[in-house]
């Protein structure tokens, strides 16, 4: 297959996963407990240029249409993006790196560690970086579990994956019990927002919510596509990729790093949600190979819808409540994580 049809193929999967995602898009802006119409929708995201060529179109929406949207459901949409291509591409830059697709950053303990760090923050009422606080300290507890789990697992340069996932499992447990006692010393107010963000969910959205994870998301997402071809050095062996001309070490330290500041920003502003690491990736290998330079911006589309669906079915299967969408996600990847660990033994059946 020559490169141009390679191209081809690489351009129509994206293509395909950019058309899913604006598709998915739509549908969460127009439905809802209270559902907003198409031509509303395009009326209202173009009412702030009416002015400029004299026209008047709030007569295609009402004001309780053009609040729910500008305050509530298009910072839902925004946030649902930015966490689903966090979580997508950390899962797809850590399983590239430890050349494993179990390697999601919920199952080695990276959210556990960035969540026990953010509970930390929210009951001691720790603001001493402004709106910066929560997204940082979820980094730094992302950054300290991954760091824990590679350190455990690897022994000669060579990452142990059924070590890694022990460790993680026990880090994340004791991150766990961590969150548990910050729980317990909460209070009320505190409490009930705890409960419902451990479960995960895009409902406490703001404006403000997405400035606070914004810098750290582009960072993250403009970096982590340069490291594509190491990653897939490192497919081959990671003493091969040194002599392909790639720096393992600074490798798997950037890779680490930029992976857990996307996971840090994803559990800051949406809570705990497993399992989008685990299933994007993939199923985007499955769709177009295990090349790096695809598989990381396909993760970030494909995760990014992935998160909208998902939402949308949280707030809409038990509408006018909503269900935590960490649920929906544990529903979903749970049985695909046993169908994924079965494939790697061979065994399509119990």
């Amino acid at each position: 297959m020559t490169a141009s049809h390679v191209n081809l193929k690489y351009g129509s999967i994206l293509g395909l996963f950019a058309v899913v995602l604006m598709a998915v898009v739509v549908l969460s802006l127009m439905v809802g407990a209270f559902s907003i119409s198409p031509i509303s929708i395009i009326a209202i995201l173009l009412s702030p240029l009416t002015s400029l060529f004299g026209l008047d179109l709030s007569s295609y929406y009402t004001t309780i249409e053009e609040t729910v949207f500008w305050n509530i459901r298009l910072p839902r949409v925004v946030l649902g993006i930015l966490t689903g291509v966090s979580l997508a591409v950390a899962g797809a830059a850590m399983q590239g790196l430890f050349r494993n697709p179990l390697a999601d950053p919920g199952l080695i303990g990276v959210s556990s560690g960035a969540a026990f760090s953010a509970v930390a923050v929210i009951v001691t009422s720790g603001s001493f970086l402004g709106i910066f606080t929560l997204p940082i300290a979820a980094f730094l507890g992302g950054v300290v579990t991954t760091l824990l789990v590679y350190k455990i697992s690897t022994r000669n340069g060579k990452t142990s994956i059924p070590t890694m996932l022990l460790a993680g499992i026990a880090i994340g447990a004791i991150a766990g019990a961590g969150t548990g006692v910050f729980t317990y010393l909460a209070d009320d107010d505190q409490l009930r927002t705890l409960t419902f963000w451990t479960m995960g969910s895009l409902a406490s959205a703001t404006w403000e919510s997405i400035l606070s994870i914004l810098p750290l998301v582009l960072l993250a997402m403009v970096l982590l596509p340069l490291h594509a071809r190491a990653l897939n050095a490192f497919l081959i062996g990671e003493n091969i990729s040194g002599h392909l001309g790639f720096d393992p070490d600074k490798t798997k330290k950037q890779v680490i790093i930029l992976a857990a500041l996307l996971v840090g920003a994803a559990v800051a502003s949406a809570g705990i949600i497993g399992f989008v690491g685990l299933v994007v990736p993939h199923l985007v290998r499955l769709l177009a190979g295990p090349d790096h330079r695809i598989v990381l911006p396909g993760s970030m589309l494909l995760g990014a819808a992935f998160m909208l669906a998902a939402d949308l079915l949280a707030r809409t299967v038990v509408s006018p409540s909503e269900l935590p969408i960490g649920i929906i996600m544990a529903i979903i990847g749970g049985p695909f994580f046993l169908w994924l660990l079965m494939h790697r033994m061979g065994r399509h059946t119990f």
